[in-house]
């Protein structure tokens, strides 16, 4: 009983219920406040509820929850019930976010719409009001469903790749879009559908994870002196690996370090004051996890 517990706990920090509910909020101020007013048509569950809002005068927060609902039963089938239940948590708040945000508005949105330019302002910042939220509810570990669980069905049985067939499904929901609400609001679509994406990749790889460098230093002489200060003044630690030039031949010593942002240029500074001749390269760390960082225990749990 207490093990399948553990498999069902779906969030192992409190800053995920955070990152679940503002995404998801987030997400439908850009669907119900920017795209549906503009008449702009966003990817999956989204687009298809701002579609039956505009034909059939239907809710499109109630759409949504619908098609959500069918999506998750398919997720749950083919990827098991903690997939299926991450899927509905996260779609689920959505769909109401963006049921209540509409009542509020009444799908007019904030902008005036006989300005053309507003539908341009509209894809702009619904895009990255979407994209973000949607990073945001991915941090958290679920995800807002829609075609994403389409795309993996369609991926566990072909050999397709999952972002090609994501932008298939996606493409033909915009398409619809602009058979039913005019060619120009397709043309919008598409920009608020790449802002989006764009968000998305930000939020996940930019926001709250890649706060750390990784340096290799090749210094002639002093690998040993930088080392030390390393410890001693950053209270941080490395690994020296042993290399050598193809040019000269020569055996040479490699400090391989990792510091957080803010310790970069003390270390600059270290490394100068030891070695003005050394060689140094700078690469990001997307996310560094162990002694000194974030847990490897929490992130790993949080993938289970």
């Amino acid at each position: 009983m207490e093990e399948n517990k553990k498999k069902l706990k779906l969030f192992t920090r409190p800053s995920e219920y955070f990152y679940l509910i503002v995404g998801a909020f987030t997400s439908a101020v850009g669907a119900a406040v920017f795209y549906t007013p503009g008449h702009i048509t966003g990817g999956g569950a989204t687009g298809i509820g701002t579609i039956f809002y505009y034909l059939f005068h239907v809710d499109q927060g109630f759409v949504m929850m619908i098609v959500n609902i069918i999506l998750f039963i398919i997720g749950v089938h083919f990827f098991g019930i903690r997939y299926g239940i991450k899927a509905l948590i996260g779609s689920t708040m959505l769909s109401i976010f963006v049921s209540i945000i509409g009542a509020l508005t009444d799908y007019n949105g904030i902008l005036d719409y006989s300005d053309r330019l507003n539908v341009l302002l509209s894809a702009i910042f619904g895009g990255v009001c979407m994209g973000a939220g949607i990073g945001l509810v991915l941090k958290s570990g679920c995800n807002t469903g829609g075609t994403d669980i389409v795309a993996q069905v369609v991926c566990h049985f072909t050999p397709f790749a999952f972002g090609t067939v994501q932008f298939f499904f996606n493409g033909i929901i915009v398409v619809c879009g602009g058979i039913f609400m005019g060619f120009e609001g397709m043309l919008f679509s598409i920009i608020a559908m790449y802002i989006s994406s764009q968000a998305v990749n930000f939020v996940l790889l930019g926001f709250g994870t890649n706060l750390a460098k990784a340096l290799y230093v090749i210094s002639e002489y002093h690998t040993v002196e930088i080392s030390q200060r390393v410890i001693a003044e950053l209270h941080r630690s490395g690994t020296i690996l042993h290399g050598t030039g193809i040019y000269t031949a020569k055996n040479r010593n490699v400090l391989f370090v990792i510091v957080p942002n803010q310790q970069l240029q003390r270390l600059t500074r270290i490394i100068n004051e030891e070695d003005p001749t050394a060689f140094v390269l700078v690469t990001p760390a997307y996310e560094v996890l162990g002694n000194g960082f974030e847990s490897l225990k929490k992130v790993a749990d949080k993938e289970n």
